[in-house]
């Protein structure tokens, strides 16, 4: 086995999941994640977790969803009972096909989701965990080489995350702080409130309320959106493709919108209920270790120089305690790049430049 995959599971479950003796754990594998959930598998052995491996397809999840009649039953209890008594959830993705579930209508699988938000929120009060085992559908998809795509994953991966985290915590601090964040580039000019929100400094743990490894980013949950964004950060939503999608907000929500390519894709998402036309997550990348956009959100919406946001549901991590954010039953992100001619403002302040933080600006 490649040392690498040994180096990941020990970073999934030491630093990402904190996981203990004891622990219910459930181990979700992707049909090409073998080798990296034999050797997670190992750490919860040593560690004396209690582990469940489940077998996570997309081409599984076609055949089910075009097969069925749309009229799914609410949180069926087994599911739902598995995610109550689970206090780890992993997932490792890496399927055969990036896009096996794209001639799934979108109908259909906003139905599917909706009727397991009770199992969604069970999940997410786990110490859940999700990432990828580079492979070989994941290197085609990025137009890379698979021992290129490889090394790509790891630089992204194998990080010094608290050393990321000590820097990232910069960003926490000035959006903490904050009211108002204005983001201007070309064929964008966009403010939000973040009154009394607490961003996420997201060091891929869950001591950081951050679940994705690879993370890199600091992320909180906007309000009271106005203005307009552009997306120029190619990308597959729902397995099509979309491209430069333009945004317009009014009074907080997208009152117009348009995209070169995909903008079908677009108005399904919008449709699927009243919170998908609202922003749930402004994120700032800021893992430099990936240096390159891969057709992977997981990895392009950490990228250094490049903001995203997304429509739909907030993160309740960070919202004051007993206050309930944008709720949907999509989150859905799309990146913008700001390396060149652009500034993000945080109380009129120019807190990055061209992709700069100002931390890092010469004489600073």
């Amino acid at each position: 086995m490649d040392e690498r995959i040994r180096e990941h599971a020990a970073v999934l479950v030491d630093w990402s999941a904190r996981v203990e003796a004891g622990d219910n754990v459930v181990l979700s594998v992707g049909p090409d994640a073998h080798e990296l959930a034999v050797a997670v598998a190992e750490k919860l052995g040593e560690r004396g977790a209690n582990l469940l491996a489940t077998y996570s397809s997309g081409e599984v999840t076609r055949a089910y969803l075009r097969a069925h009649d749309d009229e799914f039953d609410e949180n069926p209890s087994h599911e739902r009972a598995l995610m109550e008594e689970t206090d780890v959830y992993l997932s490792i993705r890496g399927g055969r096909n990036t896009s096996a579930t794209a001639d799934v209508p979108g109908e259909t699988r906003t139905a599917h989701r909706q009727a397991r938000d009770e199992i969604r929120e069970a999940r997410y009060d786990a110490r859940w965990v999700s990432t990828v085992h580079p492979n070989r559908s994941l290197a085609q998809q990025a137009n890379m080489a698979y021992e290129e795509y490889q090394e790509f994953a790891y630089d992204a991966i194998l990080r010094d995350w608290e050393s990321l985290a000590d820097e990232m915590a910069n960003m926490k601090e000035l959006l903490d702080e904050g009211s108002e964040v204005r983001l201007v580039s070309e064929g964008t000019d966009l403010t939000m409130s973040i009154e009394d929100r607490t961003a996420v400094n997201s060091a891929a743990s869950v001591a950081y309320d951050s679940h994705n490894l690879p993370s890199g980013e600091v992320f909180t949950a906007p309000a009271a959106t106005e203005g307009e964004v552009t997306f120029d950060v190619p990308m597959t939503l729902r397995g099509d493709a979309v491209r430069n999608v333009r945004l317009e907000f009014e009074g907080g929500e997208v009152v117009d919108y348009s995209a070169d390519q995909g903008e079908a894709v677009i108005d399904n998402i919008l449709d699927a209920d009243e919170g998908a036309r609202r922003l749930g997550e402004l994120g700032i990348g800021m893992n430099r270790g990936i240096d390159r956009y891969t057709d992977n959100i997981l990895f392009d919406e950490k990228m250094g120089e490049t903001i995203h946001l997304a429509l739909g549901r907030a993160y309740d991590a960070c919202l004051p305690e007993g206050e309930t954010g944008n709720d949907s039953a999509v989150h859905v992100d799309m990146i913008t790049d700001v390396s060149e001619e652009s500034r993000l403002e945080i109380d009129g302040e120019v807190v990055q430049r061209d992709g700069q933080f100002r931390w890092n600006w010469d004489g600073e």
